[in-house]
C-alpha cells in the first residue's frame, strides 16, 4: 500500500458536529472500527494514536492532562482506516501535537519506556507540504519495522506550530550511541532528508529546558 491509495479521503470524523476545524476528535469511539476481513495483515506491534488538543492545553494546569488516546490499531488495514479519516499535519491547527506510539507506551518523558531515552528531530518551515509526506513515511517505517534497531523505537510525534513544524522520533536508550546513530541515519534515508538532524536526551531537556544541548548529529 502507498500514498496513492489514500486518495482524497483524509478528513476528521465529525462526531455529532462537535469537532472544530483543524482538530482531531479525542475519543476512541469517534472513529468507526471496520469489520475485520479474514485476510488482514497483522503488524508486529500494536500502535496508538494520541492527540494533544491545543484548546484543552489553555484550560489545564498540568502538562499532558489534555493528551488523549485516539485509536489503537494492529493491522495494516486498520492503520489505513484511521489514517484516511484524520487530518494530515498541514491541516491541523497551530499548537496541535499528534503522536503515534507503541501500544502501552505513553508519549511522555515520565513513561518508564521513555524515561532514559531521547529523540531525533526534523524541523520543517511552515507552508511546506512535505510535513505530510515526512509524517506518513515515518509512520510506515515504524509500523512496518523498517528500522534495524526497531526495539529501540518508542514512537513519533508531529508538533504543529505557527512558524514551523517538527517531527520527532522517540527512542528508548539515549546512551546507546551506536543504536541511535543507526536509527538517525536510516530515518534520514527514509525521508530523503539532507539537512543536519539533531538528537537530544530527554533527561537533558527535563533538567535544562531551553538550555539543553543536542548530543548526537547525523
Amino acid at each position: 500500500m502507498g500514498e496513492a491509495e489514500m486518495g482524497d479521503q483524509s478528513k476528521v470524523h465529525q462526531d455529532s458536529g462537535e469537532a472544530e476545524e483543524g482538530e482531531i476528535v479525542d475519543s476512541v469511539e469517534a472513529i468507526e472500527r471496520p469489520i475485520e476481513p479474514a485476510n488482514t495483515h497483522p503488524l508486529e506491534h500494536s500502535w496508538t494514536f494520541w492527540f494533544d488538543n491545543p484548546n484543552g492545553k489553555s484550560k489545564q494546569a498540568t502538562w499532558g492532562s489534555s493528551l488523549r488516546p485516539v485509536y489503537t490499531f494492529n493491522t495494516v488495514e486498520d492503520f489505513w482506516c484511521v489514517y484516511n479519516n484524520i487530518l494530515q499535519p498541514s491541516k491541523l491547527i497551530a499548537g496541535s501535537d499528534f503522536h503515534c506510539f507503541k501500544a502501552g507506551i505513553e508519549p511522555k518523558w515520565e513513561d518508564p519506556k521513555c524515561a532514559n531515552g531521547g529523540k531525533w528531530t526534523v524541523t520543517i518551515m511552515k507552508g511546506k507540504p512535505v510535513v505530510d509526506t515526512f509524517w506518513l513515511h515515518t509512520l510506515l517505517a515504524m509500523i512496518g519495522e523498517q528500522f534495524d534497531e526497531g526495539d529501540e523505537i518508542c514512537g513519533a510525534v508531529v508538533n504543529v506550530r505557527a512558524r514551523q513544524d517538527k517531527i520527532a522520533l522517540w527512542t528508548k536508550n539515549a546512551a546507546n550511541e551506536a543504536a541511535q546513530m543507526n536509527i538517525g541515519k536510516q530515518w534520514k534515508e527514509f525521508l530523503d532528508y539532507n539537512e543536519k538532524m539533531p538528537y537530544m536526551f530527554h533527561d537533558d531537556a527535563k533538567k535544562m529546558d531551553k538550555l539543553a544541548k543536542n548530543r548526537y548529529y547525523v
